[in-house]
């Protein structure tokens, strides 16, 4: 009977030595994908501020006031007990540079009651309560601007959303290693190029093609170790990879509490992605994509330097198998393979509103709970951690269970926290954190899960593609997520997690019209797809291995 790729790895190696090391170097660019995903959190923090005023630095300085009270002698919405929160747009239309105005009272002289001074616009910037620099100090994307910050994050996600489409095609077109590479290197151009961005313009656009690409790389770094292990591993390296992107954000917090200055710290988590263009000597392309393009003698080639870094040998069994006299024809990914047959097209639909419902709810929440305490860089390290135990559980049921009912779970329990959460009294403040926390661990179960079995209900020939067109949902839901949690809250401060509470659990109701994908292993073709219960045929030569070996030269 002929040979499959699974039932080589049996012989050189499911999990040996070569896809352990191959492994850790994806898990790396896992890593480093981290600060473009939310590194805006300290690239574009907004420290608090107020409106500078000419003359105000030299009366201060000449009258010996503290900080607080040059906040309540000069700033508007500051009392006399300094309690209140200083004004950050607005500001007292007075000519501090008065030779008449006291120390103890200065504005007393202009007016009975502040309420009656004039107020205006910040006309001579502002002054910014932070000891380093972000895009939002040294551009002013405040007040009137601050619109501009919000474009800095979706033009990254607009990125993410075109790159999804393109990369996925050239990836399972052209190979996974050149279309890796190639995003690496653009990545890495664009990246230090945003860093020394003359302007605000350019940096937009910089951030805009690293979005282009670093996604799609991303995911590709995903897809080629579940194409070189096998099947009993295939749950084990999907979950870790995107552990390494929690490590990633824990890294991010302490680079970015040791760099405080935003040029500095873009460059410094962008310089390591040149270390990925060596992956060019370390990392082979993926067999299986070369066996669906009729490619047999590389990804044999392939193979061999895989059981030989594993200390293994090819069976002579396998060694002596013919090609079949009958070529197979060359299959070239398109995006109607993703819609032209009946469970293709139903597994491509369930899975885009999932990647879009677990964007909305993950980020949402994260948005709407906001992170306790006043340290920005511990509140973002602790809500890091959260993702771990999910990771874990993850680990601990689907070779138990199954992935269908996991996943489908973590919708659930996500849906109904957040529904809970909303009809829990304030008063009841730790009460509604904890459920908010398990609608949060929930959630990001649910997009582990997501990418995970995206890569297994996938022919090889558009894997790449179905990964990266599902997933596009994921960046229109980051797209419009601020627009759901802010302008819904206007309304009904939770209202935006009623709404989180019906999507999730439309979400988990429909993972349960998908097929079960343990223990099965990777559809090669359209036919495997749409019957994953029926034996596979051998007359599928892309299936198969099927190569005289006698026709290749040993290295």
């Amino acid at each position: 009977m002929p040979t499959t790729f699974d039932d080589i790895l049996e012989h050189i190696g499911e999990f040996g030595r070569f896809q352990k090391q191959t492994f850790f170097l994806l898990c790396l660019l896992s890593a480093a994908f981290a600060p473009i995903y939310v590194g805006i959190v300290f690239l574009g923090f907004t420290p608090d501020h107020r409106c500078r005023s000419p003359g105000v630095a030299e009366l201060s300085q000449r009258c010996g006031w503290s900080l607080e009270e040059e906040l309540n002698y000069t700033v508007p919405g500051v009392g006399s007990s300094g309690e209140a929160s200083p004004s950050q747009c607005r500001r007292y239309e007075v000519d501090w540079n008065q030779t008449g105005l006291s120390c103890t009272d200065p504005l007393a002289s202009l007016a009975a009651n502040r309420s009656h001074l004039p107020l205006g616009p910040c006309q001579d910037g502002w002054v910014y309560d932070t000891p380093g620099s972000s895009i939002v100090t040294e551009f002013n994307l405040v007040c009137a601007d601050s619109w501009m910050l919000d474009l800095v994050q979706a033009a990254v996600n607009v990125g993410f959303f075109v790159g999804s489409m393109s990369i996925g095609y050239i990836a399972d077109r052209f190979g996974r290693k050149l279309c890796l590479l190639v995003t690496i290197l653009i990545n890495a151009i664009s990246g230090v190029l945003m860093a020394v961005a003359p302007n605000y313009t350019w940096m937009l656009i910089f951030r805009l093609i690293q979005g282009l690409v670093s996604k799609g790389g991303w995911l590709i770094g995903y897809t080629l170790p579940t194409e070189f292990v096998g099947l009993e591993y295939r749950r084990t390296v999907g979950i870790l990879y995107q552990m390494a992107f929690s490590v990633g954000l824990l890294v991010l917090a302490g680079v970015a509490y040791a760099i405080p200055h935003w040029r500095w710290l873009q460059l410094a988590v962008t310089l390591p992605n040149f270390f990925f263009l060596l992956y060019y000597w370390c990392i082979p392309e993926s067999p299986r994509w070369l066996i669906s393009q009729n490619k047999n003698a590389k990804a044999m080639k392939i193979i061999k330097h895989i059981a030989k870094k594993n200390g293994k040998k090819l069976p002579k069994s396998l060694q002596e198998e013919r090609k079949e006299t009958e070529v197979g024809e060359k299959l070239n990914p398109s995006f109607l393979d993703l819609v032209r047959t009946p469970q293709i097209r139903k597994h491509t639909l369930i899975l885009m509103y999932n990647w879009f419902t677990s964007s909305v709810l993950y980020q949402g929440l994260i948005m709407h709970m906001g992170i306790a305490g006043g340290n920005i860089y511990l509140d973002f390290f602790y809500s890091a951690l959260v993702e771990f135990p999910a990771a874990f559980i993850i680990i601990l049921t689907i070779d138990r269970i199954g992935r269908r009912y996991p996943w489908a779970a973590a919708n659930m329990v996500a849906g109904a926290a957040c529904l809970i959460t909303a009809f829990i009294p304030d008063g009841l403040f730790w009460l509604k954190t904890t459920v908010a926390c398990l609608g949060r661990m929930g959630i990001t179960m649910a997009f582990e899960m997501v990418c995970f079995v995206n890569t297994e209900l996938y022919p090889t020939f558009i894997r790449n593609l179905g990964v990266l067109v599902c997933s596009s949902l994921c960046d229109i839901g980051g797209i419009i997520t601020p627009f759901l949690v802010y302008r819904l809250a206007s309304i009904w401060l939770e209202l935006p997690l009623v709404v989180f509470a019906v999507l999730g659990l439309i979400a988990g109701g429909l993972v349960l019209l998908l097929p079960e994908t343990k223990g099965k292993p990777l559809p090669e073709t359209i036919e495997d797809a749409e019957n994953p219960h029926r034996p596979r045929k051998n007359k599928e030569k892309m299936i198969y291995l099927q190569v005289l070996l006698s026709d290749i030269p040993d290295n």
